[in-house]
C-alpha cells in the first residue's frame, strides 16, 4: 500500500479544510440585525398609514361632494324644525283684517324736511287764490246763482229752493276743499300730493282769516235756509247734517285725517 508523504497529506488537510472554513450557510450569510429589522418593520407600518390615510382622504372628498343620506336626512329634518315657514304662525287673513282696520281711519304723519324744502320751493298756486281780491266774494256770488236757478223750477216751493240751494253748495265746498287730493299744476314734485286744499292753505295754519271766512259760509247759508224753510223739522235736519259734513272736516281735529269708508 502506497504511503503518503507529509506533503501530500498536508495538501489534502489544507483541501478538506479550506471549503470547510471557507464555506457558509445561507442563514449566516446576512445575519439580522436587530437595527435592520425595526427599520423595515416601521417602513412597512409609514407605507400601511399612508394608504390607509389616503383612502380615508379620498372617501371623504367622495362623502363632501356627494353627501351622505343620512346627513342629508338630518339637515333637511332640522331646517324644518328649525325655520318653520311664517304662514304657520301668521295666518292670511290676519293680515287683511289689520289693512282692513288700518284703512278705515288714519292720520298722516307730519311732512319730511325733502317734503317741506320741495313746498317751499315755489308758492302753491292752488290754495293762495283764497287770498286773492274778490275770493270772498266769489262764494256769494256762488250761492245767489244757484238760488236764482232753482228759482226757475216752478214745482218747487221756497222751502226746497233753500234747501237744494244749501245742499248743492255744501258738496260742491266738500269735494272741492276736503276730497280732491294734490294740484292740478305741477311745480312743487309732488310735494302736496297727499294733501287737501283745506290742508294746503296757509300751510296747514289753522283758523286763518281765510279759513274763518270759509267755515262761516256754510253755517251762515244753513241758518238762512233754515229760516226760509219756516224751520221744518225734516229739513232741518238735511239742512243741519250736510251743514256738519262741511264744517267738521275744517276743525283742527280733522286736520290730516282721513276716514276711508270702501
Amino acid at each position: 500500500m502506497t504511503e503518503l508523504s507529509p506533503n501530500t497529506a498536508n495538501l489534502s488537510t489544507n483541501i478538506t479544510i479550506t471549503p470547510a472554513s471557507n464555506t457558509v450557510s445561507p442563514k449566516n450569510s446576512t445575519p439580522s440585525s436587530p437595527q435592520l429589522q425595526h427599520q423595515t418593520t416601521s417602513a412597512a407600518t409609514t407605507n400601511t398609514s399612508t394608504s390607509t390615510s389616503s383612502h380615508h382622504r379620498r372617501g371623504s372628498s367622495i362623502n363632501s361632494a356627494t353627501g351622505s343620506p343620512s346627513r342629508n336626512r338630518s339637515n333637511s329634518s332640522s331646517a324644518n324644525v328649525l325655520t318653520p315657514t311664517p304662514s304657520h304662525h301668521q295666518p292670511a287673513h290676519t293680515i287683511t283684517r289689520q289693512r282692513r282696520s288700518s284703512s278705515l281711519i288714519q292720520h298722516l304723519e307730519p311732512d319730511t324736511l325733502d317734503t317741506k324744502i320741495d313746498q317751499a320751493l315755489n308758492p302753491n298756486v292752488n290754495a293762495n287764490w283764497v287770498h286773492q281780491k274778490g275770493a270772498w266774494v266769489i262764494h256769494v256770488v256762488i250761492i245767489m246763482l244757484l238760488k236764482m236757478v232753482f228759482n226757475f223750477i216752478s214745482v218747487l216751493d221756497n222751502d226746497w229752493r233753500w234747501t237744494l240751494t244749501n245742499l248743492t253748495y255744501d258738496i260742491g265746498s266738500y269735494i272741492m276743499f276736503h276730497q280732491v287730493k294734490g294740484t292740478p299744476f305741477e311745480f312743487n314734485s309732488g310735494a302736496y300730493d297727499n294733501l287737501t286744499m283745506w290742508e294746503q292753505i296757509d300751510n296747514g295754519d289753522q283758523y286763518t282769516p281765510s279759513k274763518k271766512f270759509l267755515m262761516l259760509v256754510p253755517i251762515g247759508l244753513f241758518l238762512i235756509s233754515t229760516h226760509y224753510s219756516s224751520y221744518n223739522l225734516n229739513l232741518f235736519i238735511v239742512n243741519g247734517i250736510s251743514c256738519l259734513c262741511v264744517v267738521i272736516p275744517k276743525l283742527a281735529i280733522s286736520h290730516r285725517l282721513r276716514v276711508t269708508l270702501y
